[in-house]
């Protein structure tokens, strides 16, 4: 099964460490960023490997999801997020550029489910990227620029 690919890329005027301590503080993403998650607990730390229990919304509807997320240290980090509806494969690398930090994104999504899979193209690709880039990167600009 083929995945969805979201794909996107931002620049946030601020420097990398202020974006990356927001972005890598997952336990306080329902408060950063209300609209894309309800609760997020890490359940088990090794090193950079976090193993969390997540409630996200998409779109507005509350799903569990279990997130085994890598950190890389001022870089982002990489996740694979499992719940009854896909299987995502989720990068957020940044870098300094010269007016701040660029955010490269990439979401990798294979819907479990056979009928919504028949309309994930019309869901899931450009209108879930701008959901998430309204939701997660203006209000990473609200709070940093």
């Amino acid at each position: 099964m083929k995945p969805i690919s979201l794909t996107g890329s931002w620049v946030i005027k601020a420097p990398l460490k202020s974006v990356y301590d927001i972005v890598t503080d997952f336990e306080k993403t329902p408060t950063y960023f209300p609209a894309v998650a309800k609760s997020l607990k890490i359940i088990k730390k090794n090193g950079n490997h976090l193993s969390i229990q997540a409630m996200t919304k998409t779109f507005g509807i509350p799903f569990k999801v279990k997130m085994e997320t890598d950190l890389i240290p001022l870089k982002g980090f990489k996740s694979i997020n499992e719940s009854v509806l896909a299987v995502e494969d989720e990068t957020f690398l940044m870098e300094e550029v010269s007016i701040g930090t660029k955010i490269n994104y990439r979401n990798d999504v294979i819907i479990n489910n056979n009928i919504l899979r028949l309309f994930s193209k019309l869901l899931i690709g450009k209108p879930a990227l701008r959901f998430w880039e309204h939701a997660y990167i203006d209000k990473l600009k609200e709070m940093l620029e």
